[in-house]
């Protein structure tokens, strides 16, 4: 029996979709032939390995997982959180290295829990389908004796009928369909977000590997498992998470485009946004500019804290301050 995925698409959607396509445009005209790409990769890799890993409860903060990329040894957090950070820079590494492989197939699915859970299952064998009943909150998952061929109509359909759709779609149906078959014994979260991504890097939606999803994911949980439960209880009527998947990737890309800008200003300084500085640079872009006590309220700091995330931002000349010392607004700079 052939996979086909039910949604109907609504007016929400289309707009998400059109919005989606002119950013992705902007962006990709922006990105060819600079030098600072490979830093862009890098930085993305990092905030998609801390929120997918942090979405199941591992608790490494950015920067520790930023020290581990950098290979700088982290004294206080315990073997085991490591070893799913170390894992999902593999695993990432996996799939940008099998980006374009047109067709994929149990033995890459395998492969790639295997890289993603080795060491760290709590149950089950890292690289094997499941051998035994598991059950995700309400969510009974269907039995394991008809796991692998549910796979296999899925990896089907991947191959043939996905790329009849916008990568936008499919990204998003694969990534629920898989957690809903849930083929693994554990780990089946990171799988599924590291699926998602890899077709949008097989249908080229991201070439150069620069758009964090999993953060969007991570910023709200709580609604990203009630979103893949709406699917459930909707019998499995897909058309409310296409369009929370597509909320999800139009805010990346925006996310994607500020980095971007930060980037191209011209400065000798290296600038890594911090998710508070991120916030910010979001809050003056769309108030226009701020005044002192309206950064800190809005962001819930002190003035000290404000003036701690402004000043690298000043120093960089991503932000300008203009007015008085009294009437002055933090604006973003040519942005």
């Amino acid at each position: 029996m052939a996979y086909v995925p039910q949604f109907t698409i609504h007016p929400n959607l289309l707009v998400e979709v059109e919005q989606i396509a002119a950013l992705r445009e902007r962006i990709q005209n922006a990105v060819v032939d600079l030098a600072w790409i490979p830093a862009l990769q890098k930085d993305t890799r990092t905030r998609n390995v801390h929120a997918s890993t942090a979405i199941e409860g591992n608790p490494l903060t950015l920067e520790q997982v930023r020290a581990l990329e950098e290979g700088r040894e982290l004294s206080s957090s315990s073997a085991r959180s490591k070893r799913e950070v170390i894992n999902y820079f593999a695993g990432l590494r996996y799939v940008e290295k099998n980006a374009a492989k047109k067709k994929i197939g149990h033995t890459e699915i395998l492969e790639l829990h295997r890289i993603l859970a080795g060491e760290v299952m709590d149950q089950g064998e890292a690289g094997k389908y499941r051998m035994i009943a598991v059950r995700v909150g309400p969510y009974l998952p269907p039995p394991p004796d008809a796991v692998s061929g549910l796979m296999f109509e899925l990896l089907e359909w991947w191959s043939k009928d996905a790329k009849k759709l916008s990568p936008v779609l499919s990204s998003a149906i694969l990534h629920y369909r898989f957690e809903a078959i849930h083929p693994f014994a554990d780990g089946n979260g990171r799988t599924g977000r590291a699926l998602a991504l890899w077709e949008l890097y097989r249908r080229g939606f991201d070439t150069h590997h620069i758009f964090s999803v999993d953060e969007y994911y991570w910023e709200d949980r709580p609604r990203y498992y009630a979103a893949l439960q709406g699917v459930r209880d909707s019998g499995d009527d897909m058309s409310a998470w296409l369009e929370y998947c597509a909320e999800g990737l139009r805010k990346t890309l925006e996310q994607a485009w500020l980095r971007i800008q930060t980037l191209q200003v011209k400065t000798t300084e290296k600038l890594v946004l911090r998710p508070r500085q991120e916030q910010l640079l979001h809050l003056l872009r769309d108030h226009g500019g701020m005044a002192p006590a309206e950064i800190w309220a809005a962001l819930g700091v002190s003035k000290q804290g404000a003036m701690d995330m402004l000043r690298p931002l000043l120093d960089a000349g991503v932000v300008e301050k203009i007015g008085g010392s009294k009437t002055g607004r933090y604006v973003l700079k040519n942005m």
